[in-house]
């Protein structure tokens, strides 16, 4: 394990990485069970309060980056441990962030609510690309002997993904990135019915893939994001809240 360590992370430079990686996720999982602990009104655990304001750790998020990231680049050309301790801090400060993700989105606490779960979604898509880039794949990186230049590759490759993602695709675009193969199905395949994609090309043109897409979406993708779920508020807690935001709409 130490010649491993030694040989794919500290001699390949990715140090600084992996310890945002490994600070992204400690951070993530401690948040959560901190939030969980509050949310269950157990022991000493509380909201951070000035007054009547909530301080959302997202605050204290987003410090952690300035942090985080303004040391790396006081450090960045000098040992690779100090490098290191500034992308852990940067790491802690992307988990406090990305936990909020949907507060940032919407623009209102709804952290416990259905539209809550985007920030769980954020965190994992956020661990699985540092992952990737850990193993040593770079995103829309043609590096192989071929006899063409790699620009125009690179331009559909990156069409691709925009595809995919406008699709509702998000794993497929993400990981396709690094994977250009997972690409070929998620441009092939029909667009998910919520989807921009679905939208402007089915919505009144071509109600028969719709109807397609709106089966499948109920008999395989439906199955797989309730498994989804489940691990996610395993990990995370249950987001079981009524919608503010529906309430408010009604009369």
């Amino acid at each position: 394990m130490a010649n491993w360590f030694e040989h794919s992370i500290i001699a390949t430079g990715r140090l600084p990485l992996f310890c945002f990686f490994v600070a992204l996720i400690v951070t993530f999982i401690a948040t959560r069970i901190n939030v969980r602990l509050i949310r269950a009104k157990i022991g000493w655990f509380r909201n951070v309060n000035v007054g009547e304001m909530h301080i959302h750790h997202v605050v204290f998020g987003v410090i952690l980056m300035l942090v985080g990231g303004v040391a790396g680049l006081i450090v960045s050309g000098g040992s690779q441990t100090g490098y290191a301790v500034a992308a852990s801090v940067f790491g802690m400060g992307s988990a406090l962030v990305l936990d909020e993700f949907a507060l940032i989105l919407h623009l209102h606490d709804v952290y416990w609510e259905e539209e809550g779960r985007t920030s769980v979604d954020a965190v994992f898509i956020a661990i699985a690309i540092t992952g990737l880039l850990l193993t040593g794949l770079r995103p829309l990186v043609w590096d192989y002997a071929l006899p063409i230049s790699p620009v125009p590759l690179i331009a559909a490759h990156l069409a691709m993904v925009v595809i995919t993602l406008l699709k509702g695709k998000i794993w497929t675009g993400m990981v396709g990135m690094f994977v250009p193969i997972l690409l070929a199905v998620g441009v092939v395949r029909l667009a998910r019915p919520g989807s921009p994609w679905a939208h402007w090309f089915f919505a009144g043109r071509s109600p028969r893939k719709l109807a397609k897409a709106i089966r499948r979406e109920e008999r395989w993708r439906r199955p797989v994001i309730r498994a989804k779920i489940a691990f996610q508020e395993f990990l995370s807690g249950r987001h079981d809240l009524p919608s503010t935001r529906r309430a408010r709409r009604l009369p």
